[in-house]
């Protein structure tokens, strides 16, 4: 909390006490206190945060273990973990942002952050909206499934599209939106039966199903997508990628977006019917979103009028961090 009319702050950060192996735990990270200056130092680029939102991303888990096949830098022990968020500046020394600019990007799980190099932080120019909103479908996770489905998946008006993990979080979400809206007849898997209903019932999904109750993918598969498989939006990986392999049309298209079956695993699935990218002249890519923030204007352009005519609709789940000194009660 800042003290009024200073320059240095106390600052709650949620930092990782040891690396993990499996599932996160609430044990795995604790609150831990400090202060920081708000003000930048001199003759730098930086920009101080104060954060408002702070989206927990799937993708998070792979910075807090330490493997050998280290998909990218994990988090530091001690330090705050990190993630996509939205947040307010409080005082710059970046030409690009001034004081009181909202913006979103990677930041600090604490209350406040030292951006040393924020090139790649947005500024927010639509307030009409809820600033949440650019935790997810207005940051990252939006051109992520805009990429992914758009750019990749070059859909075709009646090519059958199907989402797996559509329910966890964002990106799901919209790209059955997104191929509705195209013309497109879309199936999609989640993990529980209210899950399968807000599929069908909220965001418009042709069916949908629950996975945990399916022992056999394949035949799953080919219940609800009876003429096969045009585009794949791949988050899950593993048995689930290896059944859509089975059911693909010819020319179809895999965006590979995530592998969330396989984040916990030591050793990750096997795939076993990879020659169908041959006979089907399938072609299956995976994609990074950073190398596309270039487009994200297109992006916004597309998403804004959508959500004010209710043509895509959004659900999140928001929930409230009582930062509190450590002792007290």
């Amino acid at each position: 909390m800042a003290t009024g009319g200073m320059d240095e702050a106390s600052n709650m950060k949620v930092v990782l006490k040891h690396y993990v192996s499996g599932s996160p735990q609430e044990t795995d990270m604790h609150l831990t206190a400090g202060t920081i200056k708000l003000k930048v130092p001199k003759d730098s680029n930086s920009i101080i945060l104060k954060n408002l939102y702070l989206s927990c991303d799937p993708s998070m888990i792979f910075k807090m273990m330490k493997l050998e096949r280290q998909l990218t830098d994990p988090y530091v022990l001690g330090s705050p973990i990190t993630g996509y968020g939205v947040a307010k500046v409080l005082d710059s020394a970046h030409p690009g942002f001034a004081k009181d600019d909202l913006v979103w990007g990677i930041t600090g799980w604490e209350e406040y952050s030292l951006i040393s190099d924020p090139k790649n932080f947005f500024k927010i120019q639509h307030t009409d909206v809820p600033l949440s909103y650019y935790a997810g479908i207005h940051g990252m996770p939006g051109i992520t499934a805009n990429i992914g489905f758009y750019e990749l998946c070059a859909p075709k008006k009646g090519d059958y599209v199907f989402v797996s993990a559509a329910a966890c979080g964002a990106v799901g979400q919209l790209v059955g939106q997104f191929a509705k809206l195209h013309g497109c007849h879309v199936v999609g898997s989640a993990g529980s039966p209210e899950k399968v209903n807000i599929l069908k019932s909220k965001f418009g999904f042709d069916e949908a199903f629950n996975y945990k109750d399916e022992p056999n993918f394949d035949a799953t598969l080919k219940r609800h997508c009876p003429e096969g498989i045009d585009i794949y939006f791949d988050n899950v990986s593993g048995k689930m990628l290896d059944a859509v392999l089975l059911n693909l049309r010819p020319h179809a298209r895999i965006a590979v977006c995530g592998m969330i079956s396989q984040y916990n695993r030591e050793q990750p699935d096997g795939i076993q019917n990879l020659s169908s990218i041959v006979s089907k002249e399938a072609r299956m890519q995976g994609y990074l979103a950073t190398n596309y923030y270039h487009l994200y204007p297109k992006y916004l352009e597309m998403i804004l009028p959508l959500i004010k005519e209710s043509k895509v609709v959004y659900v999140e789940d928001v929930d409230t961090i009582f930062w509190m000194e450590t002792g007290s009660t």
